[in-house]
């Protein structure tokens, strides 16, 4: 990895829809070397894909909450399956499991409040390894990377 390739990820973290000549106009390499560059970032795993950053709320998903759950066994097994339950809720953009007072912070996305209210009862509450949930509202997002 050199500045180069730091450039490279650089602009397309901004704009993964850059051309390739673009691309090279922006980092000041020949479009060839700038493609076999990029090729290779691919090819090792570094860039993982491309996506679209959709406007929730145009969408009808105007409802972001960041939740923290506790666990009442913190094994390995009770992760695991916490994470089975989890992994299918579309509702769920986001889940990490992290230190501290709680094991996972999700964010989550619904169209509103009640439908929240919904998903945190019928999904969360009915998650057996689940010991607590803590709901942060999301109000505003002044900074927010896709």
């Amino acid at each position: 990895m050199d500045r180069f390739d730091e450039k490279i990820l650089r602009e397309l973290e901004s704009n993964g829809r850059l051309t390739n000549v673009e691309l090279a106009d922006r980092i000041g390499l020949s479009p060839s070397a700038t493609l076999r560059r990029v090729q290779e970032l691919e090819r090792s795993g570094v860039i993982k894909g491309y996506r679209a950053v959709l406007d929730r709320n145009k969408l009808g998903m105007g409802f972001v909450a960041y939740v923290t759950i506790g666990l009442s066994n913190h094994s390995k097994q009770a992760q695991l399956e916490f994470e089975e339950h989890i992994i299918d809720a579309n509702e769920v953009k986001e889940c990490h499991n992290i230190t501290g007072a709680s094991e996972y912070l999700l964010r989550v996305e619904t169209e509103d409040l009640v439908a929240y209210k919904r998903f945190h009862s019928d999904v969360l509450g009915e998650i057996p390894q689940v010991n607590s949930i803590t709901t942060m509202v999301v109000m505003e997002s002044p900074k927010e990377t896709g």
